[in-house]
């Protein structure tokens, strides 16, 4: 089988098996161990890396099929390498009222992305969240770990060029 870049890990960004070894090997005795495993296999590498799908199956002796569902299943797994920061717009109801998935959808526009995408730069990903609990505050997004309540168009033109100046 001819491999791609994408599957070769020698290309994978940050890629150290040693050490995604060491967290599965760490966490696989924790009840219901893949999530656990997931968001520590994300906090390490900022993804989840195509390889570790297969160290985790073998692992908590469940097949590729199932891991690679887990992690399509929730939003919150990357496939690949983020931005160095990501903004996530929330647009559930209370933010589609006030307007989120408009300014989300012209800020998309501006920065010449899609959901899910990074900029060309390299400073920001913008990902599509269903509520982030700050309704009161819609609409709503969360840059890095930060929430951010009533943002608009400017707000959210200010929280890109932040990112992309590593001020955020």
């Amino acid at each position: 089988m001819q491999t791609t870049p994408a599957m070769d890990a020698a290309n994978l960004p940050g890629w150290d098996p040693a050490r995604a070894n060491a967290i599965i090997d760490g966490l696989k005795q924790t009840e219901g161990a893949a999530l656990p495993i997931l968001h520590a296999l994300q906090a390490e590498f900022g993804y989840v890396p195509h390889p570790a799908e297969a160290m985790m199956a073998d692992a908590l002796n469940l097949s590729r099929a199932e891991i690679r569902g887990i992690i399509s299943f929730y939003h919150d797994f990357r496939r690949a390498p983020g931005g160095r920061h990501v903004l996530k717009l929330c647009v559930a109801e209370a933010c589609q009222s006030m307007g989120g998935p408009g300014a989300a959808e012209r800020l998309l526009h501006r920065l010449g992305i899609g959901w899910g995408e990074t900029t060309e730069d390299g400073s920001l990903t913008v990902e599509k969240v269903y509520c982030l609990g700050l309704c009161a505050c819609a609409p709503a997004a969360l840059l890095d770990e930060t929430p951010i309540g009533r943002v608009d168009d400017d707000a959210l033109t200010l929280l890109a060029a932040d990112a992309a100046g590593d001020r955020a």
